[in-house]
Parts: C-alpha cells; structure tokens; sequence
C-alpha cells in the first residue's frame, strides 16, 4: 500500500509540474504585406509552436459548437461585417484535428486592412474554464500606412492597439503594444508570446518545424505590460508571431465558470537581407 501511494504521489507531481503551453486564436495568411489583394484566412485555435493540439472553435462544456460571435475588417476607419464570409473548415494539427474557419477576402483599397475576430468561449476541461480569444490581425495593400495604431473598439471587449507597425519588422526591432479593456489601458497585463513555428500548407501544419526549443519556458513565453499596459518584445526570428494578453476582460464568467477574455493580435517580422 505505501509503494502504491508513493507511485501515485509521484503522478501527482509530475502531472502538476506538466508545462501547460498556451491556446492561441490565429487569423492566419502567409504575407502580412501580400502580393495578391485576395486573401485566403485560416481561422485556428491551436499551439503555434508545436503545431499541437487543435480546438474546436466555440465548443462549450457539452461538446456543443457555438457559431462565432463577430469577424470584420476596419480599412480607413470604416467597418465592414464579414460574419457571412466564415465557412466551417477541418483543420489538423500534428497531433489531431478540430473545428476552425476560413474566410476568403478582398483587400479594397491601398492602406491598412485590420481583420478582428470574436469566437464564442470554448470550454478548456483541463482548467474548468472558459477562455475567448478576441483577435486582431493587419495586412497591408503598398506600403501606405493607415489605420495600424487605431483601436477597433466595439465590438472587441478586450485588444493590444501597436504601437508600432505590425507588419513592417525587421528582426531585431522591438514590437510595442498597449494592453487595453474597453479602450482602457489594462495595468501590468500579463502578455504570452508564441512563434508560428510551422508553415501551414492546406488546412494542415506542416510537420517540419522552424527551431527547436531548448526547454519548455522557450515555447510560451511570458512577458509582462507596465502600468500603462504597454509591453515590449525584441523579435529574434522571421516569420509570425503571436501575442496574448490573458484575462484583460478581468473577472468575468460563462455559463457560470470563469471566463478568460484575452486579447491576442498577431505581427510579422522580416529578415534584413
């Protein structure tokens, strides 16, 4: 009997001592300043690093999948309803497959085009939580800079307006963003920091990955926002990288749990060749 409660304090340890890495809802698209102003977006709620294991979008405590609640695009101020544009897709991670979406859109126009996201919460079982990503995402039409620092405000609850432009890094500039709660600056945020580290090809990651981390605090990081809530990142690889400001709704709840309202937005840095 005492062998057996050492074995089973021992699954207890390394079962709590587990790294748990992080959820993150993409808008993905491989070119942040593309060359075609048709865009094909993948919307996913996965691990980015590891390709690892993907959520169905909206899916609540009884296995129910709940439809989204908000996707637009914001191009010279302006506001367009895209919700009818979703289609439900099948997408698969290295380790399974879940529900997600994609929308297939036209850049109008030269400038900025911010593409925003609010799915329902999805039911994490692991937590007993809810958690709802409310996602941002800009691509940009011939270099000429237009609404990349404005906040979209409603109907994002919770968002990181950049301060610098998200989709004109180079590696090794610093990406700046200021944590905000209905357009209010979310003191000390606490930000995790995910890389793309596999292409996607189809509706599928690719197996082969970019790097390797060293240890498990190198696949989620964690950054923290100052009083302000602005926070800062030095950008060490090219490619797409994400950012996710946990609880930044505060103490809410969802079908009576909690609710983890968090503001993600994805950027793009650049090799200097």
């Amino acid at each position: 009997m005492k062998r057996l409660l050492y074995l089973l304090s021992l699954v207890m340890v390394f079962a709590l001592s587990a790294p748990t890495h992080a959820h993150f809802q993409m808008i993905y698209s491989p070119d942040s300043v593309p060359k075609s102003k048709k865009l094909n977006l993948k919307l996913v709620f996965t691990h980015p690093f590891e390709a690892g294991h993907t959520m169905d979008i909206g899916k609540d405590e009884s296995g129910k999948i709940h439809p989204p609640i908000a996707f637009g695009e914001i191009h010279k101020g302006k506001k367009k309803d895209l919700l009818d544009k979703l289609k439900p897709i099948t997408f698969t991670s290295l380790t399974n497959s879940g529900r997600a979406y994609e929308a297939n859109v036209r850049l109008k126009g030269m400038g900025d085009h911010i593409f925003y996201f609010i799915p329902a919460p999805y039911y994490e079982g692991s937590e007993d939580i809810y958690i709802q990503h409310c996602t941002k995402v800009i691509f940009n039409v011939a270099g000429a800079p237009t609404d990349w620092d404005k906040p979209v405000g409603d109907p994002l609850p919770v968002e990181i307006v950049p301060l610098d432009k998200p989709y004109a890094l180079w590696v090794g500039n610093a990406f700046r963003g200021i944590v905000t709660c209905k357009g209010k600056p979310v003191s000390f945020a606490e930000v995790e920091v995910e890389y793309l580290n596999h292409d996607v090809a189809g509706n599928a990651f690719v197996k082969e990955a970019k790097v390797e981390a060293p240890h498990d605090a190198m696949v989620t990081m964690t950054i923290k926002a100052d009083v302000n809530g602005v926070f800062v990142f030095g950008i060490p690889k090219a490619g797409w990288w994400g950012f996710a400001a946990l609880g930044a709704g505060g103490d809410i709840k969802h079908n009576g749990k909690e609710l983890s309202q968090d503001a993600v937005i994805w950027v793009q840095a650049l090799e200097m060749k």
